[in-house]
């Protein structure tokens, strides 16, 4: 049997609220999905809500909408934040990176959200709607 996790793109406003909305999605109200990148790519891997044993989808429902909440002012917005914490030889790779998201360039926090779930799960796994 196939589970089907259903992501609300109308809901996601920005970053912390997607970490809500996919928590929500697979482990219910107040659920826990990740709440950074790195943790997400962990829970994709299984453990954490989606099914060891069984097939499962992402539905991504207006995908679109949540993809203009994480698109480059949003993303530039994380990458600040995450200047604040980076570590001294990290931090030349951020500021590029800020610097591309301040210009409308680069990939967006959509994009890489994306990226880890086709990369972490199964080809046809995600359903952009």
């Amino acid at each position: 049997m196939t589970v089907i996790y259903v992501i609300d793109g109308s809901e996601v406003t920005g970053l912390e609220r997607f970490w809500e909305v996919v928590g929500e999605a697979v482990n219910g109200r107040g659920g826990y999905f990740g709440r950074n990148l790195d943790a997400f790519a962990d829970c994709l891997s299984g453990g954490m809500g989606t099914p060891d044993d069984a097939d499962f989808v992402i539905e991504w429902r207006d995908h679109a909408a949540a993809a203009r909440a994480l698109g480059h002012e949003e993303t530039a917005r994380h990458l600040r934040r995450t200047l604040d914490r980076a570590h001294a030889t990290g931090r030349e790779r951020v500021r590029a990176e800020l610097a591309e998201a301040l210009a409308g360039r680069g990939p967006t926090l959509f994009d890489q959200l994306v990226q880890i779930i086709t990369e972490r799960t199964a080809p046809g796994t995600l359903r952009l709607r």
